[in-house]
């Protein structure tokens, strides 16, 4: 589903790819116009994990990290992979704060890999109960992008919840 939203995404994003933005604003305004994010999570309750994944454009992730480790970031093809780890576990747990029931969870990262032009990263947080109520606080890339929405898909039990966050907003709860 995520897929067939970023295919429609991209095919919308050429159609308005005369946006008015300049190179300061984003590096490769006619690549899309839009900066958008999505997360999915799913309660594995055979095996007791929260399963999460974020699917960001390659370029904005790239900005960002570059922006906030002072350092060139390549997620094609890393020089070096440890690093580019590093940047992405460390970028998303500082920017996705997950609570299940009212506890703050820590993000286990578990990989990252490039789907035509975007980027998987992949988390885990094992022992995890089925919860009946997940807040998120998301801001990805809005120390970049005013203009950020960042949408969540969270599964529990069979059951789908679906929301989003629009730039300053942050918090999404998800009651199951």
């Amino acid at each position: 589903m995520a897929s067939l939203f970023y295919k429609w995404l991209f095919g919308f994003s050429i159609l308005f790819a005369d946006t008015g933005l300049d190179s300061k604003t984003h590096l490769f305004p006619a690549t899309h116009p839009f900066f958008i994010s999505v997360t999915e999570m799913n309660h594995n309750s055979a095996e007791q994990n929260l399963e999460v994944s974020c699917k960001i454009f390659t370029d904005d992730f790239e900005t960002v990290l570059s922006k906030a480790y002072k350092s060139k970031v390549d997620l094609i093809s890393p020089a070096n992979k440890e690093k580019s780890d590093k940047f992405i576990a460390d970028y998303i747990n500082r920017h996705l704060i997950i609570k299940l029931d009212g506890r703050p969870v820590k993000l286990e990262f578990v990989g990252f890999e490039r789907e035509e032009e975007a980027v998987w990263s992949y988390f885990q947080v094992q022992k995890t109960q089925i919860p009946k109520r997940i807040e998120v606080t998301n801001n990805i890339l809005y120390d970049a992008f005013d203009t950020q929405i960042n949408i969540m898909h969270v599964s529990v039990g069979g059951t789908r919840r679906s929301s989003k966050v629009v730039y300053p907003q942050a918090v999404a709860l998800f009651e199951f």
